[in-house]
């Protein structure tokens, strides 16, 4: 996608017809990832936002969001999108996929609206309005995820928004539980699904120290070379960063091995397929092995190019400029 060389002696990757062209104004040789780099999804994102239903139809040609999570993530953060999108779905309420893929949107929309109104302070310091507001976004969004899950039900990304407003309900874990069941029914190795449920499983959250990292270890174990499952492991070292009191929890010699040995074996990988949003991986592991001390950084880094995605470094008070200072410290 930047006309880099991926390394090994391999070709130069054909030149991808849809690539966005890289800012000329970057600060630090840093810039943040647009609309996940492609121009279909930028079109699919700017007919979201001007509230244009039948171009968001058309823009939606070439992607499934029933499976894709990157692109059906760019419509999530759309504002008033909510507003609308219930509308069209009454609209073509005869054609039960185009229904289901405006619910499973306004759905996933309104669980990131809901954590708009709740924001990222402790619960203690969330107000009874936020609280309420919250509540009642996330029960709309469970309304209609579910619909979308019934009306389409081989699609995985219903279920993976339902384990976040249900995480954010505390539903019982047993309906937690079923949910993860149902989406991997769906995708075994769903990357999306398994780091949901690595948020789900943090102490925060009422699950146990180690239980996140011994299920993401797991999942990876069972996956083959190269697949991004490899993320997993690196994202529940982030939660116990998150977690710990220490900023150097993670400067452990066996950390940094586990890390590494992860990335080789996942994003570092030959095997591994760059899909749209893979640059989300890839900055899941620059933080990781970062946090770690980990010299394998550099590699992540030098295969990123400067390119900056909010998540998951939005842990941190200032994302992009330590995105920065790591990647000029590696």
């Amino acid at each position: 996608m930047f006309g880099k060389l991926f390394g090994g002696g391999r070709e130069r990757p054909t030149a991808d017809p849809h690539a966005l062209p890289v800012p000329r104004k970057q600060k630090n040789g840093v810039y943040a990832l647009r609309a996940l780099g492609d121009a279909r999804v930028l079109a699919l994102v700017e007919a979201a936002d001007a509230g244009d239903w039948a171009a968001v139809k058309a823009a939606l040609v070439p992607f499934d969001l029933g499976r894709e999570q990157a692109v059906l993530g760019q419509l999530t953060d759309v504002d008033g999108l909510e507003e609308w999108i219930v509308r069209a779905a009454e609209e073509d309420k005869d054609d039960k996929r185009l229904r289901a893929t405006a619910l499973l949107i306004s759905g996933a929309r309104h669980v990131a609206w809901g954590w708009e109104a709740r924001t990222s302070a402790r619960a203690v310091d969330v107000s009874r309005g936020q609280w309420e507001t919250f509540y009642e976004r996330l029960r709309i969004a469970e309304e209609h995820l579910l619909e979308a899950a019934e009306l389409q039900p081989d699609w995985v990304t219903p279920w993976r928004h339902l384990l976040t407003s249900g995480r954010g309900m505390s539903v019982d874990d047993s309906v937690q539980d079923a949910r993860l069941a149902a989406g991997l029914r769906r995708d075994p190795l769903n990357l999306d699904l398994h780091l949901e449920w690595v948020s789900h499983l943090q102490p925060r959250w009422g699950g146990e120290p180690g239980q996140a990292l011994e299920f993401a270890r797991k999942a990876f174990a069972a996956a083959p070379d190269g697949h991004r499952l490899g993320c997993a492991v690196a994202m529940a070292h982030i939660e116990d960063w998150v977690e710990s009191d220490s900023r150097d929890c993670l400067q452990d010699p066996r950390i940094r091995t586990e890390l590494r040995e992860a990335a080789e074996r996942s994003i570092l990988h030959h095997a591994y397929e760059r899909r749209l949003g893979w640059q989300g991986d890839y900055n899941i592991f620059a933080m990781a092995l970062s946090l770690a001390g980990s010299s394998t950084a550099s590699n992540v880094f030098r295969e990123l190019d400067g390119v900056f995605t909010e998540w998951p470094w939005t842990f941190m008070a200032d994302p992009q400029k330590v995105y920065a200072r790591f990647r000029k410290a590696f």
